[in-house]
């Protein structure tokens, strides 16, 4: 079994070596400072560990590797647009050191070199790897619509904000699993088990993200705190608040009586005063332990388990 020190190698080596065209710069040199940011490489990540756990050779599957990590960072040029945020990984935002159109044709260009990437594989797997591709690729704009939808809405419901992230972000993760054992000729079986495990993993990983955005340092977080409460995000955080709150603050910041500055501040009040920091980590815990508990029946070696139970602890305490 390769290490994920070995795993991560092959990453960076693969993202420097990316067939990026060099003209015209306008529209790939973005693309190149996108991928050249750095960030967890979670996916590529978890693709290519599933694909050593059952026996295949990494290098085979790094074309889907690095696929699904271009299409991860193809939604986060187009999600900085939509939030208008300024910070990405500690660096000024695409839309920020460009501008708008360019943040959002270079996206376009992403998608394109992802799915490109995606279809370098062998031909026998080739319609299923693009089936599979393409309907988390749709789940991952269903769940963006339903964030953006949810920012009107003041009767969001927890099990709706649950099934969103599931959609924008916990889908992709699992993707990356079945991905990852698909090119290595894996079981079905496998790929399911694999699946929920990376679907229970990515839920952890964005209330993990939730809560960092509010009580994360921005200089280790990489980007300001804080932006979820002032886009009034429907979050765990924020809909338990205003299920629960009794002080007036919640509807006064929903009404608009506070500046950015006091709306962070008296809002993270009321998170810490209800217990919501402590009680979101209680449930990135259960979440977390969802996604070892299908790890265990997957009948996977101790080895090859042990990489995935040590990398989805390190996510769930994680600090960027």
């Amino acid at each position: 079994m390769v290490s994920l020190k070995e795993i991560s190698a092959l990453i960076d080596q693969g993202i420097a070596n990316l067939p990026i065209p060099a003209k015209p710069e306008g529209l790939y040199g973005p693309i190149r400072y996108t991928m050249e940011s750095g960030g967890k490489r979670l996916r590529p990540t978890l693709l290519l560990t599933c694909a050593a756990a059952c026996g295949g050779d990494i290098k085979k599957s790094l074309p889907q590797a690095l696929g699904l990590e271009m299409f991860h960072n193809f939604t986060l040029l187009h999600d900085d647009v939509m939030d208008n945020a300024e910070v990405r990984r500690g660096r000024p935002t695409v839309h920020r050191r460009w501008n708008r159109n360019t943040a959002i044709l270079s996206g376009d260009a992403m998608l394109t070199l992802a799915s490109q990437l995606m279809g370098d594989c062998d031909k026998a797997i080739l319609p299923e790897v693009m089936s599979i591709f393409n309907k988390t690729a749709l789940e991952v704009y269903e769940g963006q619509q339903l964030d953006m939808d949810y920012e009107s809405r003041l009767d969001v419901t927890i099990p709706e904000y649950i099934d969103m992230i599931r959609l924008k972000t916990s889908v992709l993760l699992a993707c990356a699993c079945r991905m990852g054992v698909l090119t290595a000729g894996g079981s079905e079986k496998l790929m399911d088990d694999l699946y929920e495990y990376g679907e229970s993993l990515g839920i952890a990983f964005q209330l993990q993200d939730d809560y960092l955005d509010t009580f994360g340092d921005p200089l280790v977080f990489g980007k300001e705190t804080g932006g979820d409460i002032l886009n009034e995000k429907k979050t765990w955080l924020w809909i338990s608040a205003c299920n629960e709150d009794e002080s007036g603050v919640m509807q006064e910041a929903i009404a608009g009586k506070y500046n950015e500055d006091d709306k962070v501040k008296n809002v993270r009040e009321v998170y810490r005063r209800l217990e919501l920091d402590k009680r979101i980590v209680d449930l990135i815990g259960v979440y977390s332990n969802m996604a070892l508990d299908a790890l265990s029946r997957t009948g996977l070696g101790h080895e090859e388990k042990e990489i995935l139970t040590g990398l989805t602890r390190s996510l769930a305490t994680r600090v960027n």
